[in-house]
């Protein structure tokens, strides 16, 4: 007997693909961009994601950012990063020499392989670093239903 492949999970392959192949090129160009580094919008968010039996554990790397500056949000298989924050340096004393502003937001998206418990999710900041905590969802066995 052959074993038949799902072609739904070669879908969600194909789409995986797709979007790591966008974000590296997203990278690049804000690299190459008018402001190099200091784009903003394009500005690389180092991420971790270990699986465990019973959870993913996810750690991000946020330096300069604060837990009031950091939005977490776990929708439809999907993990959602956003920070954003505005720094600005200035001289108290006289007319402006120089004045400097830089305004950074950085968004990303995980997709999640499995069903999570939305509820136990938990994200806790420390020394510029992002640890968020997603427990798996109970796997409910096949109902077997009776046919009338």
């Amino acid at each position: 007997m052959s074993t038949r492949s799902n072609p739904f999970e070669e879908v969600e392959q194909f789409f995986e693909r797709m979007a790591r192949q966008f974000d590296e090129s997203s990278r690049t160009w804000a690299a190459d961009g008018p402001f190099g580094r200091f784009g903003g919008e394009f500005t690389e968010m180092a991420t971790d994601v270990v699986e465990h039996d019973d959870e993913f554990v996810v750690s991000v790397d946020l330096p300069g950012y604060e837990k009031r500056d950091v939005d977490v949000r776990v929708a439809d298989h999907t993990l959602h990063v956003e920070a954003e924050h505005e720094e600005s340096t200035e001289s108290e004393d006289g007319e402006y020499l120089r004045q400097e502003r830089r305004h950074e937001s950085l968004r990303r998206s995980i997709r999640l392989p499995e069903e999570v418990e939305k509820e136990g999710v938990n994200a806790r900041m420390t020394n510029g670093v992002l640890t968020i905590t997603i427990p798996k969802a109970e796997v409910r066995e096949a109902r077997t239903i009776e046919v009338q």
